[in-house]
């Protein structure tokens, strides 16, 4: 009796230890396989109470929490692929790290310039390296206001002090909306009803940048732009194709800028026929950029191994706009930068890498805005998945390019 009385009282003593608060919990296993929709939805649900845009299989995840930013969407429901790069090592350190917190996401709203006597990204008299270099906090760390949202939109706002490498001080207001799109939407903006079979998902983020200070922003002290980034998942097979105005390099001087950070080797890009094809395989770190010149209002890329054709589609405002230079270098022409930007991640020269990932962005014009003015950039991303031939038409329609030949580019 006695023992049977001992083993009770333990049995007991284990039931309510199980039960303490500071009971080891068990480790919850993911519903849903790594690249999934789900998998990336369960993730940040752990970090963040994210907002879930939904019609059907087609849904994007915004978060106000981080910088107001879209993470990811899938075509495919919850068992889709996920189309954004999320950083999870980022999001699950606990802590902000020096220069950028670089959290991922398919859709972030930023400002240039990043480098130039006009950034703000460095200090007064800070030498332009890489140990100088500070992302924003409004852009980098801080969440921001969350001001409505029904199931197909989401508004959000911000407000922050800047100042320039120049010293100049601006007082800035952000507001942007994210809103899901329609069948509708789509073929108002590209001109387009895909094939039955096709999966697609697309949205619509609306950027406005407004001056909130007692003085105008000016060519001789700086200004700022909306630079609109989309970081996306690399493959093997991944490609961005760019279309470009084709002409005389005398009149519209030439195609790309590619030496950002060294040339880009020549077994990564071609430039043929009004099409810039760049390789992203998340293997080489290397960018581009086009001018306002040859800038068309399309980017995009192609993933064969998941056969999505990704389209991104950005207002650009009448020829002859001025647009910021983001070279990290005292400018001689601080207002003839790019429109259109590709970046492809990968190892530093210490082997480290903080993807990898690769990014297609836009830019709106500089905002020369006197105080109360406001300047917007529109952005939509739209992911199409599905048999290569029922791709074709729409990558023939938007670029003037078939699947296959984005897909026979760069083969040897």
């Amino acid at each position: 009796m006695k023992i049977k009385l001992i083993l009770s009282v333990l049995t007991i003593f284990g039931l309510l230890l199980s039960c303490s608060p500071n009971a080891k919990k068990e480790q919850k296993v993911p519903q849903f396989e790594k690249g999934s929709f789900g998998y990336d939805l369960e993730f940040l649900r752990s970090k963040d109470s994210v907002i879930v845009l939904k019609n059907g299989n087609a849904q994007v995840i915004v978060s106000p929490k981080y910088q107001g930013k879209v993470f990811t969407s899938t075509a495919m429901g919850l068992t889709g692929n996920s189309s954004g790069w999320i950083n999870y090592k980022a999001l699950s350190s606990g802590t902000l790290a020096r220069h950028i917190n670089a959290y991922g996401g398919e859709d972030r709203m930023w400002l240039g310039p990043e480098g130039g006597q006009f950034s703000i990204f460095f200090k007064p008299g800070d030498k332009m390296v890489f140990d100088n270099w500070q992302t924003p906090a409004g852009l980098d760390s801080e969440s921001w206001d969350l001001t409505a949202h029904d199931s197909v939109t989401v508004s959000m706002k911000k407000e922050m002090q800047l100042q320039n490498f120049s010293g100049t001080k601006f007082s800035v207001a952000l507001n942007r909306q994210v809103k899901l799109l329609s069948d509708i939407e789509l073929n108002q903006n590209l001109g387009i009803t895909p094939d039955p079979s096709v999966k697609w998902v697309g949205f619509e983020t609306k950027n406005c940048l407004a001056n909130a200070g007692n003085e105008k922003w000016t060519r001789e002290k700086g200004t700022v732009s909306i630079w609109m980034l989309a970081m996306l998942t690399p493959s093997e097979t991944g490609v961005v194709a760019i279309p470009y105005q084709q002409g005389d390099e005398k009149e519209l001087g030439k195609v790309a800028t590619t030496n950002y950070f060294g040339e880009i080797p020549a077994d990564r890009i071609k430039i043929a026929n009004g099409t810039l094809y760049f390789k992203v395989d998340g293997k080489h770190r290397s960018k581009l950029g086009l001018s306002e010149k040859r800038a068309t209002t399309f980017a995009g890329s192609y993933d064969a191994s998941h056969k999505m054709l990704t389209i991104l589609q950005f207002n650009k405002p009448a020829p002859g706009a001025e647009y910021i230079n983001q070279l990290w270098e005292i400018q001689r022409e601080p207002f003839k930068g790019d429109v259109i930007n590709s970046y492809n991640d990968g190892p530093l020269a210490d082997g480290s890498q903080m993807g990898p990932f690769y990014e297609i962005e836009s830019s709106s014009p500089a905002a020369f805005l006197a105080p109360g003015e406001s300047l917007t950039h529109t952005q939509r991303i739209f992911h199409f998945v599905g048999d290569e031939s029922k791709l074709t038409p729409i990558s023939q329609k938007i670029w003037g390019i078939s699947i296959e030949e984005i897909n026979t580019v760069f083969k040897k």
